[in-house]
């Protein structure tokens, strides 16, 4: 099992930025890969982005690509999300979870194995 700990939501003007960060531990943290999903009201959770054990492959949700980028770290252990050109409809909680092989296998929520608490985004227009 995989403990994740998501920070670094807020509440943030439309254009602007914020960085996500997901801190795991429990496993050997290169032998997963990483996603990102969110949810906002109302709606099901969503796929936002996933990076393999290496760092190597990348994917993204749809429209996604070109404003937010994910990125880890193996020797810290974190995994990162940066979103730059925030829009109101980017509000959501968002979640890190852990693959449950180092390739992403899939970018739905069944493809992963461990799942954060949750930190809110909130994008004011």
């Amino acid at each position: 099992q995989v403990q994740l700990v998501e920070s670094g939501g807020g509440l943030v003007q439309a254009g602007g930025s914020l960085r996500l960060s997901c801190a795991a531990s429990g496993r050997i943290f290169s032998s997963y890969a990483m996603g990102w999903f969110r949810q906002a009201p109302g709606k099901e959770r969503a796929f936002v982005a996933a990076i393999s054990g290496s760092g190597r492959n990348t994917y993204y949700g749809t429209s996604l690509k070109g404003r937010f980028t994910i990125s880890r770290e193996n020797a810290k252990n974190t995994v990162a999300l940066q979103m730059n050109s925030l829009k109101p409809e980017d509000t959501a909680v968002y979640y890190c979870a852990a693959g449950l092989s180092p390739d992403v296998v899939g970018t739905g929520p069944r493809d992963f194995g461990s799942w954060g608490q949750g930190t809110q985004v909130t994008v004011s227009s």
